[in-house]
């Protein structure tokens, strides 16, 4: 994957926004009025639905956002702006329309389990003042984004009139609009870069069931064809995503285990806008979109991926991959602040590690064993020679990283050139500081700034100094 982290592309979302509205809590009884579950609430909560969870998911990925669409003058649309205003998306392109109801979706989880939902909404198409109102922002904000985003849910703003016109205008300033199609009729999405249809979706578009790679070829080329596309998409669940521009391919789902499949579609479509917008080529955009669905159906709801969560997930898949464990002291500024809001408890030693022993592991495999997440600072090159003269360290820094970075117990790693880590210890502000057991009754860098420290005795006999000395004895 290319590095997308501090790339903050500019992308404009059009479409149906509503309200995902969650019930959580548990089941242990059925209704003695009905054969009905009777579920105790716990929790509730409130997202982002529809277009919006394909802004919240471009939020996460870095992505500066806008958003036009059209809402009513009612309770939710003020719950929805609220919930922009705090994602720091602009509300000045909604379009109110009086006597409708903006959608809010509401779902009852039982044991992680939706039970039931039920909606509220008004469905009817916008009027033709709203359409107007839209495609005059539209020609006067389009230059400001790299790419433009239609999510329609059925749910009456992206009429055939002002697809067509949102498409033609696009197209015209050669901006990629990309869509996530609702219906059978795909004519209004005509001139698009690309559609999003899942496998049901694309069947029920070309009338063609896809049973094979030859039905598949046939269906996805008619999408290319009857919709005047740039490149035709199809996703396909669990077999995962066919592309075809001049030749079909198909990059295979990425997704260890699925919880809920809700707003899959919102994170494809968001992921591949914002891949796309920082100039990835399109089968690289699609793995990363299909890295990003692998991480959203693992959780529960309408759900989103971070970069962090993504360059995560591809690494826990190729864990033979040592780059995704060595990072930058920005980067791992980054990752720390997702660490913290997760509420996961970080540990964090340092040292040489010049020539990897049994010590070494044992001692790392304990450290680890006291929180969620270990990150080792790694002293330089520079800094193991202040340490332990001239003649160290046997092995350079970038072979030090990269060996250590291979073991399973090692999250993160970090190099840093001073002789005390301390500048890293107070960026990282470790939950656990762990030192070896030859520290005991001494002052250790950097626990005046971890919440506890922890000493962990070391194997005897067991150093990289005894064993330099052992290869010179032969």
């Amino acid at each position: 994957m290319i590095d997308l982290q501090n790339l903050t592309p500019k992308i404009l979302v059009i479409g149906d926004l509503m309200l995902d509205h969650y019930l959580w809590g548990s089941c242990e009884r059925i209704s003695p009025e009905a054969p009905v579950q009777v579920v105790n609430i716990s929790k509730e909560s409130i997202t982002l639905g529809g277009a919006g969870n394909v802004i919240n998911n471009l939020n996460e990925l870095g992505a500066k956002v806008d958003v036009i669409s059209v809402i009513g003058d009612c309770k939710v649309s003020e719950e929805l702006k609220g919930l922009l205003n705090d994602i720091n998306v602009i509300t000045s392109h909604l379009i109110i329309e009086k006597n409708r109801i903006t959608s809010k979706k509401s779902r009852i989880i039982a044991a992680n389990q939706q039970v039931a939902r039920y909606d509220h909404e008004s469905t009817e198409e916008i009027s033709q003042t709203s359409i107007i109102s839209i495609l005059k922002k539209f020609k006067v904000i389009i230059h400001n984004y790299d790419v433009i985003l239609l999510s329609g849910y059925g749910k009456g703003v992206l009429t055939f009139e002002l697809t067509q016109s949102l498409i033609k205008i696009a197209k015209t300033n050669k901006i990629k609009i990309l869509v996530d199609p609702k219906g059978f009729d795909y004519s209004k999405y005509n001139g698009a870069y690309l559609l999003t249809p899942n496998k049901m979706e694309a069947c029920q578009a070309t009338n063609i069931i896809i049973k094979d790679k030859h039905s598949l070829t046939n269906a996805i080329t008619s999408l290319k064809k009857q919709c005047n596309l740039e490149v035709s998409i199809i996703t396909l669940s669990d077999q995962g995503v066919a592309i075809f521009d001049n030749t079909l391919r198909i990059h295979p789902t990425v997704a260890k285990e699925v919880f809920d499949v809700t707003g899959a579609g919102d994170t494809i479509l968001a992921s591949l806008g914002f891949a796309l917008s920082c100039n990835m080529d399109i089968d690289d955009a699609v793995k990363f979109a299909n890295l990003a669905s692998g991480v959203v159906v693992g959780k529960i709801g309408s759900a989103t991926a971070s970069l962090n969560e993504i360059i995560e997930y591809e690494s826990s898949l190729n864990k033979s991959n040592s780059d995704g464990h060595i990072k930058t002291w920005d980067e791992i500024s980054s990752i720390i602040s997702e660490l913290k809001r997760k509420d996961k408890k970080i540990i964090f030693t340092n040292g040489c590690f010049d020539i990897l022993h049994i010590g070494h592991i044992k001692y790392l495999e304990k450290a680890k064993s006291f929180g969620d997440v270990l990150i080792i600072g790694l002293n330089s090159d520079e800094s193991v020679k202040k340490l332990k003269g001239k003649a160290r360290p046997i092995n350079s820094e970038v072979e030090r990283a990269y060996i250590l970075a291979s073991l399973e117990v090692v999250d993160y790693l970090v190099i840093f050139n001073e002789d005390s880590p301390m500048k890293l210890i107070q960026l990282i502000k470790p939950d656990i500081l762990v030192k070896g057991g030859d520290y005991e009754g001494k002052e250790v860098v950097g626990q005046d700034v971890a919440n506890e420290l922890k000493l962990v005795k070391f194997i005897n006999g067991k150093s990289t100094t005894k064993i330099i000395q052992k290869i010179k004895n032969i």
